[in-house]
C-alpha cells in the first residue's frame, strides 16, 4: 500500500514526485487548504487525518475521514488514530492531560497502523515543555501492538523501534510503503 503521509508545515506539502497513492495521512497542525492541495496533487483513494494542537476545532473538509479515537479498514489495513497533544497551556483545541489519555486508550482496539499528532511518551520528544509524548501511547503500543505508529508536533523525522512497533515521525511530508495483512 502506497501512503504519503503530511504534518506541520503546509509549505511542505505536495511536492514529493510519486503517483497512484493508496492513503493521504495527515498528522495534524496543517490547514484544511494544504490537506485538500495534497488531496488534489496525489489523488488518493483515502485520505485519513486527526487535528493537532494548532487546529481550528472544526469539521474536516469533505472526503477526509476524521480519525480521532475511531478506526477505518482499508484494502485490509486497520487504521486508526488519536488527535492533539498533551496540555502544556491552559487554552487551546485538542490538548489533553497525560492521565485523560491513558484512560481513552486503556481499550482502544488494535490496529496495524496508529496515526496521530503526538509521539509516545520517550520517542521523539523534543523537550519535556511543549513537545512532550503520551504516555497512553506507550502503553497502547506495548498492549496492542500495532506495525506502525506515524506521528508529527515534534518538527523531525524521525524513525525508531519501540517493542516490535516502527514510530516514525514526519515533518512536512513523506512517501512510504506499507505491506497488506496476509
Amino acid at each position: 500500500m502506497k501512503i504519503v503521509v503530511i504534518a506541520d508545515e503546509d509549505f511542505e506539502v505536495g511536492h514529493l514526485e510519486c503517483c497512484n497513492v493508496d492513503v493521504l495521512i495527515s498528522c495534524g497542525d496543517l490547514n484544511d487548504r494544504a490537506i485538500q492541495q495534497a488531496m488534489e496533487t496525489y489523488q488518493p483513494g483515502l485520505t485519513l487525518a486527526v487535528r493537532g494542537n494548532h487546529d481550528a476545532d472544526t469539521p474536516f473538509p469533505k472526503g477526509v475521514v476524521d480519525l480521532h479515537l475511531t478506526t477505518r479498514v482499508f484494502e485490509g489495513v486497520k487504521f486508526g488514530g488519536f488527535k492533539g497533544c498533551w496540555k502544556y497551556k491552559p487554552h487551546g483545541h485538542h490538548l489533553f492531560e497525560q492521565a485523560e489519555v491513558s484512560k481513552l486508550m486503556q481499550y482502544f482496539p488494535k490496529v496495524d497502523v496508529f496515526v496521530s499528532h503526538n509521539s509516545p511518551a520517550g520517542i521523539h520528544e523534543r523537550d519535556s515543555e511543549v513537545h512532550q509524548g503520551f504516555h497512553g501511547f506507550t502503553a497502547y503500543i506495548e498492549r496492542a501492538m500495532p506495525s506502525l505508529m506515524i506521528h508529527g508536533h515534534q518538527h523531525a523525522d524521525s524513525q525508531s523501534v519501540f517493542h516490535q512497533t516502527t514510530v516514525i515521525g514526519v515533518y512536512g511530508e513523506r512517501y512510504m510503503e506499507v505491506r497488506r495483512p496476509p
